[in-house]
């Protein structure tokens, strides 16, 4: 089967043209996954570039993003289809001034169907498949996994009343989670799995050098390697890429050069989320050494 991209490393140089900075692996992954038509679930701690890599994917492609975004108490009616209960009202308040009589199939037409957003993809008609992001699947319930099990197996939505519709141009589906809960084993089984960890120095340096264009190379390399010491703490959110990348745009908003610069401190907010966070990152940036990394 061939996928839009001819290798690993073609995926890589156009995610780098978008300004995303890929690794092998997650490369590796979305090349598999376009090649086979396979679903992928993409798990990692937040602000790993998940969600982003799945963006990435569709402006790389140049088709459209279709996000479903995930909570607790997603229905079907949300996420794969619903019906046109005003349409169908109006029909039979129509036909009863006309004297008529409905069945259930003249209301329950695909006229009347309203597509969400899988059932849309699945009905999409090409001539590129769009990417459909199904976000943080972990934060719906075990029943809204089962519900996409025919979508992930087959690219397919049944409908009760009108049958099943199956993709003529299948999606690229990504899927991700925060691993906030255990997702069940048909879901996984129905996919290609990638971990997204945390990125090395050197190319958490990079993804910043390119996202704050104004900040010093020496800002950039001693906040990054206090961003990783501060993610061995025991702390309630570790900090990810994209609050690295916030504190970096704050600092070079308050006009700091050099984490020794007093200033430095106000910008701590955008890497701890909570109270307790807040102090021991206060606590570990006020023993911090800039020049040598150690505390």
């Amino acid at each position: 089967m061939k996928g839009p991209f001819q290798h690993a490393e073609d995926v890589i140089a156009r995610f780098d043209a978008e300004n995303y900075l890929l690794d092998t692996g997650t490369a590796a992954a979305l090349f598999l996954a376009t090649s086979l038509g396979r679903p992928l679930l993409l798990e990692g701690e937040p602000g790993v570039g998940k969600t982003t890599a799945a963006k990435s994917l569709a402006a790389v492609l140049d088709t459209p993003l279709v996000r479903l975004q995930c909570y607790e108490g997603l229905t079907a009616a949300e996420a794969l289809y619903d019906w046109n209960y005003q349409r169908q009202l109006l029909s039979i308040r129509l036909a009863e001034a006309r004297g008529d009589t409905l069945t259930e199939s003249d209301l329950f037409t695909v006229e009347n169907l309203v597509e969400r957003p899988i059932l849309r993809c699945v009905r999409h008609t090409g001539p590129m498949p769009p990417v459909l992001l199904i976000d943080e699947i972990d934060r719906a319930d075990d029943e809204f996994e089962a519900l996409l099990l025919e979508f992930l197996g087959e690219a397919a939505v049944t409908v009760p009343e009108l049958g099943t519709f199956a993709a003529a141009c299948p999606p690229i589906t990504v899927l991700t989670s925060n691993r906030s809960r255990d997702l069940h084993d048909a879901l996984r089984r129905r996919c290609l799995y990638h971990w997204i960890d945390y990125p090395d120095p050197v190319r958490a340096a990079a993804i910043v050098r390119r996202t704050v264009p104004g900040a010093g190379d020496a800002l950039i390399e001693h906040a990054t390697g206090f961003v990783g010491r501060v993610r061995g703490l025991d702390l309630d959110k570790p900090p990810g890429v994209a609050e690295s990348i916030d504190w970096i745009a704050a600092l070079v908003m308050l006009g700091v050069s050099a984490l020794v610069d007093p200033r430095a401190a106000a910008g701590l907010s955008a890497l701890a989320k909570t109270p307790d966070d807040r102090v021991a990152v206060q606590s570990a940036f006020a023993e911090y050494t800039p020049d040598t990394g150690t505390a």
